[in-house]
């Protein structure tokens, strides 16, 4: 069982989640249930799902939350793209969050390969055992 905390991923993806909170605060008011709940659940759900497979047993469960991380992730860029289309965010807060939803994509995928490599080791491991 590992300490989400101490992951780097969980700081950038919360800190992501805080900051489009923030400013997903300015959307129009009837896009509360819309694209502004929407884009606020897909990049929660990111930190969440680090969280809860931190707290399983086994890296193969590890493993399983962060391909989920992953898929909430290119939601995510998907929402952002269209508040940015929408006019819903500014140029420059596009730029800027979407640099952080790619460096948070490429630590999703550099974790899984490396806990699908440990998995690899511990299979090898149990087959000459």
């Amino acid at each position: 069982m590992r300490n989400y905390r101490d992951l780097q991923v969980w700081s950038k993806s919360y800190a992501l989640s805080l900051e489009l909170y923030r400013l997903s605060r300015t959307f129009p008011r009837e896009e509360i249930y819309g694209i502004t709940s929407q884009m606020r659940r897909a990049a929660v759900s990111i930190g969440a799902n680090l969280g809860e497979g931190c707290g399983r047993r086994t890296n193969a469960e590890m493993a399983r939350f962060v391909r989920i991380a992953m898929g909430s992730a290119s939601e995510l860029d998907h929402h952002l793209l269209l508040c940015k289309d929408l006019g819903f965010l500014q140029d420059e807060d596009d730029k800027r969050e979407s640099r952080q939803l790619i460096e948070i994509r490429k630590m999703l995928g550099a974790l899984l390969e490396g806990i699908e490599n440990e998995l690899g080791v511990q299979a090898k491991a149990a087959a000459k055992g």
